[in-house]
């Protein structure tokens, strides 16, 4: 993870919000080759949830702040850099946006997804693009995340999604892979498959593929269930949040 002082000025993609459509968004992007930026105020809803039960692949459910540092991780496993800091200002350049953060430091990307949950005021500056106020605000794109600015995605909960976290996990997902089509980047499948699965037919790998023979992938199982043990062995040491309007003054 990043901090204030070691950041880089330009980036293909900055995404705003570090919740799990951010995430997910940034592990897409990243693999993909296309250098990447999250920028994280700390506010994803996962950590006020008490214990999360409907996310797939945990069958007795999982901790909520586990399973966001084990994104994170996986976003850092997948490329990307990571600030935590809240975002001030998006703006639009000849080439593409300038993403200011509290801090005082100043990105320059070709692409912007913005992740955050229903904060929208460092988006005010930015024409023709549509903001939507139910009492709570959010951005108007179409189903994969587009808004009516070149190069500015939404994704989760600011495009109107429901607030289960494997919805928002899959429209990041998605709203990255949006972006990589419209960035004309070759198809990207993103998968491991078995040694000779598409050389032996004569076939070049797709973008986003690597074969691996019986022993690489046994190496990677076992590395991937050491993780998982560590990651479990102890209760997770990050406190549940509460909701602000419960917060003592």
């Amino acid at each position: 993870m990043t901090t204030e002082s070691d950041h880089h000025s330009a980036y293909g993609v900055v995404i705003v919000g570090g919740g799990v459509a951010g995430l997910s968004a940034g592990t897409f992007t990243a693999r993909h080759g296309l250098n990447t930026l999250i920028i994280d105020a700390g506010e994803s809803l996962l950590r006020r949830n008490a214990h999360l039960e409907n996310y797939p692949g945990f069958p007795a459910g999982i901790n909520a702040r586990l399973l966001l540092e084990m994104m994170q991780e996986q976003a850092d496993n997948g490329g990307c850099d990571r600030q935590q800091t809240e975002v001030t200002v998006v703006e639009t350049t000849s080439e593409g946006f300038a993403v200011e953060t509290a801090g005082g430091d100043r990105y320059h990307t070709e692409y912007v997804i913005a992740a955050t949950k229903n904060t929208t005021d460092y988006l005010a500056g930015i024409e023709d693009i549509g903001i939507i106020d139910r009492g709570k605000t959010y951005v108007d794109t179409d189903e994969r995340g587009r808004t009516g600015v070149e190069g500015l995605y939404a994704a989760g909960r600011l495009a109107e999604k429901p607030h289960q976290a494997i919805v928002n996990a899959g429209h990041g997902a998605e709203v990255a892979v949006t972006l990589l089509e419209d960035d004309d980047r070759p198809f990207y499948h993103d998968w491991v498959a078995p040694d000779g699965y598409f050389t032996d037919r004569g076939r070049d790998l797709p973008p986003g593929c690597e074969e691996i023979d019986d022993r690489e992938r046994r190496r990677r199982e076992d590395e991937s269930r050491e993780t998982i043990r560590e990651y479990v062995a102890e209760p997770h040491p990050d406190e549940q949040r509460t909701h602000p309007s419960l917060r003592e003054e």
